[in-house]
Formats: C-alpha cells, structure tokens, sequence
C-alpha cells in the first residue's frame, strides 16, 4: 500500500473549497465560545475626551506651587461638565469623570487639606497625572477584535462598551459522528461477551469538535453489516456538513467504511498516510460535504480527528488556525517507533518562557490508550527523516488546550 507523507496529505487537505462564509447574527448575551465572523471595528475614540482616572481635584500643574486652589464645586461621572478653571481653581473630580476645561492634571484626595472650600496640596504630582488622555484605549477606526477570532469574556465586555447589540458570527459547521465495529458497545449497553469493548470514540470526538466550535451530533453505533452501514452514512449525510466514522478503514475481512464511501458517490481525496497513529485515514469530498474514515482505535482516532477533522472546521468557521503549535525542547531523550511521522503523547512544561517536553506517566504501547492525553497532554510530532532525539532538541508540540 502507497502512503502519502503526511506534509503531502495537509497540503490536499488545505487545497479542498470549503464554504466559509455561512454566517449569524446573535444577540451579544449568546455569542459567548462563537466565532467571530467580521472584524470589530471602533467607531469612537476611547476616551472621547480626557477622563479622571482616580477622584481627587482637577488643577491646572502649575497651580501646585500656589499656597491654596479654591474649590468651584464638584464633578460626579456622568455629568457632562462645561465649566472651566481658571489660575487658582479646582474641581472636586471622580473617577470616570470628563475633566473640566483648562484642567490638565488629577490631585488625588489623599494628597490635599481641605479649608473652607479651598484645597492645601502636601504632595505635588506628575503634569497629567490620573488623567487619560483622548483615545488612551483605542482609536476610531481601530480593528479591535478580527474576524476568526473565539468570543470569550474580554470579547464580551469590548464589545458590550461598543454598543454592539447584535453580533455576526460564523453559523457551526454540523459534524456528525459515528462508531462502526459489531465488538463495540454504546454507553448504557449490556453483554455477556467479554470480547465485546465499550464504545467511546462516538463521545470523546463528538466533545472534541463542539469545543473546537462545531455542533456535534452523536450518531451512535453501527455493527459491521455492510448494508446497515451504507444506508446509515446516507442518512447522516442528509443533515451534516462533515461525516466522520471511526473503524472499518483497515484491511480485515470486516473494514467495510473504506469500501462503502465510494459507493455513496463521494470522491476519495486521499487513503492511507504515513503517520502513526492513523495511518489507514480515508479523506473523501461529496460536493459541499466531507466524509473522514478514522481508525477504530482510541488514540488513533482522536489524533486523526484533530489532524484531519479540525482542520475542515475551523476553515468552514474562518479560523486562522485549528490548534496552537509551539516549539519545545526535549527533557529526555526520545526512541522513535516507526519510519512515519509520529504523533506522541507528551508533557508540555512552560519554564521561564521556554516550553520543554517530557513523557513522564506516558505508557509506551498500542494505538488505543487514549489515557495517555490525560492531564493537560500534548502531541508531540517527530518527522518521517527523524530518527532517535537527543534530549535537548526542539520539536514542534501541537497544544490540546484553546482550540
């Protein structure tokens, strides 16, 4: 069997027309974890005019070597002040307040006596101390947030200072995901054979794509009956924009998938890579939808749905990128399994800016122990030259946090 490398197999993938420009407005409340579909651009300067940071008694700088400013009154924020001081004036000034014209300092309360309406400074300050200056935050005309980018907390509360009542955002892509293999067992399912597994790939893909921004629909298990198998991936792809199925890509007398998704008049864009884990992997393209074949195994079929699967969302969401990668060096010295590009279970330590990566806790076996990407684990990719690696070297670790 012919492999592509694995840089061969991205580059196809990267040149596949996805649609990415489903888009919807939502209210500001509801685009929390979206996708921003447009850039988000200030219309204002922030602030407007230059605003008390502190409360204390707006001056002019040179008045401070005056013996006593008299106070003209106060200044509450919100209040749009007119009034303008003159030499020997001040205004008591809060914090948020417009500074009053001819103002170009803030006093703080703490660094004046007050008598009789006048105020005594005991400590002088900065000239513009406690005032922020006119567009001290942003310009008008500032992209503030780009389009691509994950709404989080901050994004609300930019936005919400905005004014921006309604958000566009990028409509989810559906993933629907299904588990074949007649040894599988859904979650709540009973046996009496010991041969049969419980099933948890349906699962740990379906949450995997709904954190990467995708709405996930869990399509459960299908045995290895081919019939059953075809008619269940035509139904699915009714109602989804990428199909992924794990098992049935191998070459056993039972991998039916492989040959089933040809007949569904899909076109194959690629079969079998040479990574490991994954490398039986079956990329297709039905017009606008897409199907992926992943291998049965946990492991296996996580790394390729994050490889293969993350990718075709995150496009079809406008992400500039599926996942973060960095660049780490080795803690330990590294054996290499196989020829392919390998993908490994790894620690990922950030130390003084630096990251390093270690395999501490990582069992060293087949492709189904999905424990190994437990507490905070990475992916660490080794090439198809690369050989053994000397603690020390930099490699590139695909993060599995912030997608």
């Amino acid at each position: 069997m012919s492999l592509l490398s694995y840089e061969t197999s991205q580059d196809m993938l990267g040149l596949l027309k996805i649609n990415g420009s489903k888009t919807q407005n939502l209210p500001l409340s509801q685009s929390l974890g979206r996708i921003l579909a447009e850039d988000i651009v200030a219309k204002y300067n922030d602030p407007q005019f230059p605003t008390a940071s502190m409360d204390g008694y707006a001056i002019k700088y040179e008045d401070q070597d005056l013996d006593e400013l008299r106070i003209l009154g106060d200044n509450p924020a919100g209040k749009n002040e007119i009034r303008a001081i003159e030499k020997g004036e001040c205004i008591k000034t809060f914090t948020g307040s417009k500074m009053p014209q001819g103002a170009d300092t803030l006093i703080q309360i703490e660094n004046v006596t007050v008598n009789d309406a006048k105020i005594i400074i005991n400590e002088k300050v900065a000239l513009n101390a406690s005032v922020r200056p006119i567009a001290e935050g942003y310009k008008a005309g500032d992209v503030l947030i780009k389009k691509g980018t994950k709404i989080g907390f901050v994004e609300i509360g930019v936005m919400a200072a905005l004014n921006r009542v309604m958000i566009k955002v990028a409509l989810k892509p559906r993933v629907g995901v299904i588990s074949t293999g007649s040894e599988i067992l859904d979650l709540g399912e009973d046996s009496d054979n010991p041969a049969q597994i419980r099933s948890s790939n349906n699962y740990t893909l379906t949450a995997l794509f709904e954190s990467a921004g995708a709405e996930s629909i869990q399509l459960g298990t299908v045995g290895d009956d081919k019939d059953k198998i075809m008619q269940t991936f035509q139904d699915a792809l009714e109602g989804v924009d990428i199909l992924v199925s794990t098992g049935g890509v191998s070459v056993g007398d039972y991998d039916f998938v492989k040959d089933i998704v040809p007949r569904l008049g899909a076109d194959i864009v690629f079969k079998g890579v040479a990574i490991k884990p994954g490398r039986h992997i079956l990329v297709a393209q039905k017009e606008d939808k897409f199907i992926l074949a992943l291998p049965g195994f946990a492991y296996s079929s996580t790394v390729t749905a994050l490889l293969y699967a993350l990718p075709l969302v995150s496009k079809m969401l406008g992400k500039k990128e599926p996942y973060k990668m960095v660049e780490a060096k080795l803690s330990q010295d590294f054996k290499k399994r196989s020829k392919n590009t390998e993908f490994t279970a790894c620690n990922l330590v950030l130390e003084d800016g630096e990251y390093f990566v270690n395999f501490k806790d990582k069992k060293v076996g087949s492709s189904a122990i999905l424990t190994n990407l437990l507490n905070e684990s990475a992916l660490m990719v080794s090439g198809e030259d690369d050989g053994d690696l000397d603690e020390g070297t930099y490699v590139n670790v695909i993060s599995l946090e912030g997608f």
